[in-house]
């Protein structure tokens, strides 16, 4: 995931993986240890979370925070910067690290409401859920 001109806006965002080939797993995630905790997951756990068919791999959010600053932008960057090995506290959709293919996922955002980001998250997870029988592939929670 690139850096890119990402809004400062609160908002959703959606990771895609565009590939239509079946993915591969690293065995070991090149993700941060935020806590002294391994993001690594078993391949077969990686397997069985996986939605054939489906673009979508991950759906987060990002409030405004205390102060109104965090946003998209921030929250973006901070799960970039733990993919590329730093300890930093995104510990949610972790799993896309360990797609072999990683590096060509493409981001796409909308920014809301600080108010609706977390409606808005859980509203799409409950619609792919509805379509596909379970939630994004790194999606852990609804």
């Amino acid at each position: 995931m690139p850096t890119s001109q990402v809004p400062t806006d609160p908002g959703v965002h959606v990771v895609l993986r565009v590939s239509e080939t079946d993915p591969e797993f690293r065995q070991v995630s090149p993700a941060g240890w935020f806590k002294r905790k391994d993001p690594s997951v078993p391949v077969a756990t990686l397997e069985d979370s996986w939605v054939p068919g489906s673009p979508v791999v991950y759906l987060g959010k990002a409030n405004g925070g205390a102060t109104g600053r965090r946003g998209l932008r921030m929250r973006l960057d901070e799960y970039r910067r733990h993919g590329t090995g730093e300890p930093i506290g995104h510990w949610g959709g972790r799993y896309i690290w360990q797609l072999a293919d990683s590096d060509e996922l493409v981001v796409g955002w909308k920014p809301t409401a600080d108010t609706n980001a977390r409606a808005l998250k859980r509203h799409l997870i409950a619609e792919f859920s509805s379509d596909h029988a379970k939630r994004p592939f790194a999606n852990l929670t609804g």
